[in-house]
């Protein structure tokens, strides 16, 4: 596959472009760049500025509304609601984590639920957020249906979601994103875009047979087979149920039907561990940990320990410098 690689900020450059090209504010685009780019600098491609292209389209079609009133309505001490009024979920996830935040700092915990809302980008973006103030954060989104259930073999549940970012002292934060499917759709949309094959075990055809070509998958299935699957329904019930919003198959698709409302719901959640313990301890502990797992003696076939996210931050520093690379084609038309 044909790929190109540029600097992040010219990426993100060119995905403001032709976002407000279509009639965005520059404001609006410039966030939804900055959360694309950050998963394009993690090598996380799948969530990256491939997806402009698609919010162009959803965004013409009349699926997202471009001048949304988000608003926030406290509800307790430690809890509130975001209505994203149909509008882009990367800034509606935004103000979401802002004002969790500020309920954590000022009373230890702070928990938000968001409806009418749309596909908000990588969940890491959010909870690297919290950790990097010094607190721990937990995002979670559910998604259309596209996984099966443990033992089904139609597809139920969407890939949904859930993430963590803890905080260490001089180590970088602990940042576990995943997807409750054994890989985010984006993972088959990239290899279709690069004509690879996939590990079997990632999806399965119409008669639920698990298959290594991305163009015949139709569901993915859950990773850890139950365990996964447990997980996801949790995270339909935070990010759905929770909110007020659809759950599972009643949720509005991604790539169909671009021009209606997805009315999705996320789950936000920020723990300050001053008020549960010393912070600096905490932090300390935080560092030993992730240095006392990194000297784990790795198994045969590894070259050493890596804790979840290290990776993606290994990634992140080498891409800043020498610039993130994406498919041809998506570059091509970030520049048409």
């Amino acid at each position: 596959m044909a790929t190109v690689t540029i600097q992040a900020e010219e990426a993100k450059q060119l995905v403001i472009h032709q976002l407000t090209k279509v009639g965005l504010k520059e404001e609006t685009a410039g966030k939804i760049a900055e959360v694309l780019v950050h998963a394009d600098l993690r090598n996380v491609n799948s969530h990256g500025v491939l997806r402009t292209e698609h919010y162009v389209n959803r965004l013409q079609a009349g699926g997202i509304n471009p001048e949304a009133q988000i608003s926030f309505q406290k509800t307790g001490p430690v809890t509130g609601v975001v209505d994203g009024d149909d509008g882009f979920g990367h800034v509606i996830s935004d103000v979401a984590m802002d004002h969790a935040i500020d309920m954590a700092r000022e009373n230890g915990v702070g928990m938000v639920t968001v409806f009418n809302s749309s596909h908000c980008g990588a969940l890491s973006y959010f909870v690297q957020k919290a950790a990097d103030a010094k607190l721990i954060g937990i995002a979670m989104s559910h998604t259309d249906k596209i996984v099966v259930p443990f033992g089904g073999k139609t597809s139920f549940l969407g890939t949904n979601p859930i993430a963590y970012g803890v905080p260490a002292k001089t180590k970088k934060s602990y940042i576990l994103d995943m997807a409750t499917s054994n890989v985010a759709w984006g993972k088959i949309l990239q290899a279709r875009e690069e004509g690879k094959e996939i590990p079997e075990g990632w999806g399965v055809d119409e008669n639920g047979a698990a298959v290594t070509d991305p163009n015949k998958v139709v569901s993915l299935s859950t990773f850890g087979g139950p365990k996964g699957y447990g997980l996801s329904v949790i995270v339909d019930v935070f990010s759905g149920l929770l909110a007020g919003a659809a759950f599972g198959p009643h949720i509005g698709k991604m790539y169909d039907d671009l021009d209606k409302k997805r009315k999705l719901g996320h789950y936000f959640c920020v723990i300050n561990p001053s008020f549960f313990t010393d912070t600096d301890i905490f932090l300390e502990q935080m560092d030993q940990m992730i240095e006392e797992l990194q000297h784990v003696e790795p198994a045969p076939g590894f070259d050493r320990v890596y804790v979840p996210g290290e990776i993606e931050q290994i990634n992140e520093e080498k891409n800043l410098k020498q610039g993130i690379t994406i498919a041809s084609s998506v570059y091509e038309f970030l520049t048409k």
